[in-house]
């Protein structure tokens, strides 16, 4: 049993000195690994945006507008015939004057409604 106990000391020893060499190298490893991830990816948006700015010359250069992000503006309504009222408009207003003149509208009632016709509402 002497022996034994004389061994496990330097057993012992033998097995922490492998492992921190071992360690050591993963984190020296895993350090690497992680810097050039970043690296990359770092180049990586540095080259997309670079393409991006060389668009964007390339546009002005040549004169061409920038592309639109949003739909252009719908176009104005045209404009009612210049001349007159729609036949919509003029049969509306027909009806309203038989239903004046019949008594179911008062005068002010007539008015008003002549004028949202008129007015196109």
């Amino acid at each position: 049993m002497w022996v034994v106990r004389t061994l496990t000391p330097i057993f012992l020893f033998s097995i922490f000195m492998r492992r921190r060499p071992l360690a050591r190298a993963a984190v020296v490893g895993g350090a690497a690994y992680y810097a050039g991830k970043r690296g990359a990816e770092a180049s990586q948006r540095e080259a997309d945006q670079e393409a991006r700015l060389q668009d964007l010359e390339a546009q002005q250069a040549y004169g061409a507008p920038p592309p639109q992000q949003y739909a252009p503006p719908p176009p104005p309504p045209a404009p009612a015939a210049s001349g007159g009222l729609s036949e919509d408009s003029m049969a509306k207003l027909q009806q309203l004057a038989q239903l004046h003149e019949q008594g179911i509208l008062t005068d002010a009632e007539f008015e008003v409604q002549k004028q949202k016709i008129l007015q196109g509402m």
